[in-house]
């Protein structure tokens, strides 16, 4: 099993950025491909974005796509999140999720994961 640990939230201006990491204990975090979803007040967790095992592969949901970027260093054990450009609409909770993965291959729906972190408050004030 993996204990996912996320950082790196708080409270930005729009236009701002912010960096989220997810550190993994417990286990090699090599095999693991990675998720991060959010959760705004009053709505359903979605997709943000997902890596490979390998990093060789990322997917975006659409309205993030060009100002935020997924990256892994799994020496560290660890899986980032770097936000541009940042909105109001951004404001959610993140979450980081893992799963062991399979070549390429990205996860971008919540059911494909069964591992997940206790999330971090990202505010992006207007």
């Amino acid at each position: 099993q993996v204990q996912l640990v996320e950082s790196g939230g708080g409270l930005v201006q729009a236009g701002g950025s912010l960096r989220l990491a997810c550190a993994a204990s417990g286990r090699t975090f090599n095999n693991y491909a990675v998720g991060w979803f959010r959760q705004a007040p009053g709505k359903e967790r979605a997709f943000v974005a997902a890596i490979s095992w390998s990093g060789s592969n990322t997917d975006y949901t659409d309205s993030v796509k060009g100002r935020f970027t997924i990256s892994r260093d799994n020496a560290k054990n660890t899986v980032y999140l770097q936000m541009n450009s940042l909105k109001p609409e951004d404001t959610a909770v993140y979450y980081c999720a893992a799963r062991v993965g399979t070549g390429a291959a990205v996860y971008t729906e919540r059911r494909n994961y069964p591992y997940w972190g206790q999330g971090t408050q990202v505010t992006v004030s207007s």
